[in-house]
């Protein structure tokens, strides 16, 4: 009895044994990448030469590549050898990353407007990005960023970023408008770290100067027609981030959250804070269709100023209402769209897609109960279309046509490049 004990033992250590040596991971390969460094990519991937296999990780590393700017998908293979352990290999299909950005618009009052920019996503082979940007829109604006996010190891890195901005702005109080012009110069310093796969944070502060200057429409006394400080902000943004993506199609759930406290070097105006989170819901609908959601919910310091930081935009949450017609001290936005594919070649895709945006407003130095004011609120619903390209990043350019419908009754084109949200 004891020798036929010892004996099942014997056969289930060995049967253990054996399990454990093929279940180890003998080499990491990177194939398929041309400027991505494969260095690179084994750095910032979980799996590693030597550890257990581990077919969850294996899926994890996979969608976190395809985050990537520098990747438009990735998959793997894992190959038995001739010792019993294993091979795994990483296979890359690269983005183009040298990305121009032009843009032509025409402004409120008419004028002709205009971005040129360009940047790229994988300096070095490493991910980082680099770019800028000069606009025409009235006046002359110029940008210049830097990010980083692996600067430093594979969960620390670096955003530094640098612009002197100049618009057109209309300024909103009883119940008329002015317009301003609007210098915002400023430079950023971002620390970024990955906790895992899903979470990370983005920790800061910007220094920046803003200038109001009145050029022309109704004047108050109690709205200075110039106005210059200089400020300090304070940033932090966390995100959770759990998208599957595959080409044009997206699914799961993301959240952004971000908080801003500003404080001024003049003691005449107050510090403030401004805060909101977007939350995004995407759903694969059969083989060719995908539904996506946006909602914000945002409040700041809820002082009675014409300045207030939420806007009402076709280019930022309502399309269809025209550019900045609003402002407000707190936002309610949610955005809904089905987006379905009509043409998938080898590298292009055509994209048609449905929408609805709404949202509310709380007015300067009003009350919660303003969200539900008939005033504040807009609906607009729409058709657009999106022409791809899988391998060129965020090479989506697109194409909407939203109409109110509410009795406020305006309607307009929105021209811009990747995605809506």
């Amino acid at each position: 009895m004891i020798k036929k004990t010892l004996a099942i033992i014997f056969i289930c250590l060995v049967s253990l044994m054996a399990y454990s040596q093929e279940s180890i991971i003998s080499t990491v390969k990177v194939q398929g990448n041309i400027r991505l460094k494969s260095s690179f990519v084994k750095k910032i991937t979980e799996v590693k030469a030597g550890s257990k296999l581990d077919y969850l990780l294996l899926n994890q590393d996979m969608e976190f590549l395809k985050r990537l700017p520098s990747v438009s998908h990735a998959y793997y293979q894992v190959l038995e050898n001739e010792s019993g352990s294993f091979d795994v290999i990483y296979n890359i299909e690269e983005s183009f990353t040298l990305i121009p950005s032009p843009s032509i618009y025409t402004t409120n009052n008419g004028e002709f407007a205009f971005r040129l920019g360009v940047t790229e996503y994988n300096l070095l082979g490493r991910n980082i990005g680099l770019g800028a940007f000069y606009q025409h829109d009235v006046f002359e604006s110029y940008a210049i960023n830097f990010r980083a996010p692996f600067l430093f190891s594979r969960k620390l890195g670096l955003s530094v970023s640098y612009q002197d901005l100049t618009t057109l702005e209309p300024v909103f109080f009883n119940n008329s408008y002015a317009d301003y012009k609007y210098n915002n110069e400023s430079i950023e310093v971002l620390g970024l770290y990955r906790f895992n796969f899903k979470n990370r944070i983005e920790l800061g502060a910007t220094y920046f100067k803003e200038d109001y200057n009145y050029i022309s429409g109704e004047t108050s006394s109690e709205v200075p027609q110039t106005l210059s400080v200089k400020k300090w902000l304070a940033k932090f943004i966390y995100e959770y981030n759990n998208l599957d993506y595959h080409y044009q199609y997206v699914s799961g759930f993301r959240s952004i959250f971000n908080f801003q406290y500003v404080t001024s070097t003049d003691s005449m105006l107050p510090d403030f804070f401004i805060s909101w989170n977007d939350f995004f819901y995407f759903k694969r609908i059969g083989l060719k269709g995908n539904w996506a959601n946006r909602l914000r919910l945002g409040l700041s310091q809820n002082d009675n100023t014409p300045f207030a930081p939420f806007s009402l935009d076709n280019n930022i949450n309502i399309r269809g209402v025209g550019n900045i017609i609003d402002r407000g001290t707190g936002a309610i936005i949610f955005n809904t769209e089905y987006r379905h594919t009509l043409l998938d070649k080898k590298n292009i895709v055509l994209q048609s897609n449905v929408f609805i945006d709404s949202g509310t407003w709380r007015n300067p130095g009003g009350t919660l109960s303003d969200f539900t004011n008939s005033d504040n609120i807009e609906v607009y619903s729409g058709l657009g279309v999106r022409l791809i390209h899988k391998k060129i990043f965020n090479a989506v350019f697109r194409i909407d046509y939203g109409i109110s419908l509410t009795e406020k009754g305006s309607r307009g084109l929105v021209f811009g490049i990747g995605q809506y949200f």
